[in-house]
């Protein structure tokens, strides 16, 4: 495989893992628009079950715990995630309303009709978006709400050197009006649309990065796995910066009817 090929998804897990405990966010997105994302989901009451599917360490969830009752579960596929998870809960006094635990996205630990509220910040893609709304909705109450975030093309046609990096790490991505009718035809009322701004990228995701890798490559140092890893996330960020204009990430929320 060239290194013209490679995705994030070619590397030990464990290594990925290592590399994205030490950012607060293991995908773009910042505390504003999970709040934005919130606004648009009726209110809740202190009953309400929430699962945060995909939840990494839990930087958006601790935003969404601190401005919504009842009880979150996190989930991840990651033991190291889900302990990052849990202590950040506790540091944040959350505990008792907030709790990580292992699982599959694919196999979750609900019964049918149990949860108020479904959300997945950059996260369904393992899934496969139509999947999971198909797979998910059945969680969900009736009048319930999912809130997903999501790489989306913001264009019918783009450069083909963007296009095929996507091709190749994510060949679901698709312009919003598709992902919105594929909401609609899952059995969700899209509620609303928006696309994250540029700072969930640059401020919120890349720039932080920057210390990281340094830090990472010491660590590793002769590691050509880590040292790879390294050179994807800064290609990513190379790529992003010059074709912004053309995809990003994209927040669906929908209710089920």
């Amino acid at each position: 495989m060239s290194n013209e090929n490679i995705s994030i998804h070619d590397f030990d897990f464990n290594l990925i893992c290592e590399y994205f405990t030490n950012l607060e966010r293991q995908g773009p997105g910042s505390p504003e628009v999970t709040l934005k994302a919130f606004s648009f989901i009726e209110p809740l009451t202190d009953t309400a079950r929430i699962a945060d599917i995909g939840c990494g360490t839990g930087g958006q969830t601790m935003t969404l715990a601190q401005h919504c009752p009842g009880q979150i579960t996190g989930i991840d596929l990651f033991p190291l995630f889900i302990d990052l998870f849990n202590r950040n809960a506790a540091k944040h006094n959350l505990q008792d309303r907030v709790k990580g635990i292992t699982g599959d996205m694919a196999s979750l630990p609900f019964k049918e009709e149990e949860l108020d509220l479904i959300w997945s910040e950059g996260s369904i893609y393992n899934i496969g978006f139509e999947k999971g709304l198909n797979e998910w909705r059945k969680l969900l109450k009736r009048g319930g709400y999912i809130a997903i975030s999501e790489a989306s093309w913001f264009t019918v046609e783009r450069p083909a050197e963007i296009h095929d990096f996507w091709m190749d790490a994510y060949p679901e991505i698709d312009t919003v009006s598709h992902k919105v009718a594929q909401m609609e035809k899952a059995g969700y009322v899209p509620v609303a649309t928006f696309i994250l701004p540029e700072n969930c990228w640059t401020d919120h995701f890349y720039a932080p990065q920057v210390t990281v890798q340094e830090m990472f490559l010491q660590q590793h140092a002769g590691n050509p796995t880590a040292e790879m890893l390294v050179r994807e996330q800064r290609r990513e960020k190379s790529l992003y910066d010059k074709y912004k204009e053309y995809y990003g990430y994209v927040f669906y929320i929908g209710k089920k009817i």
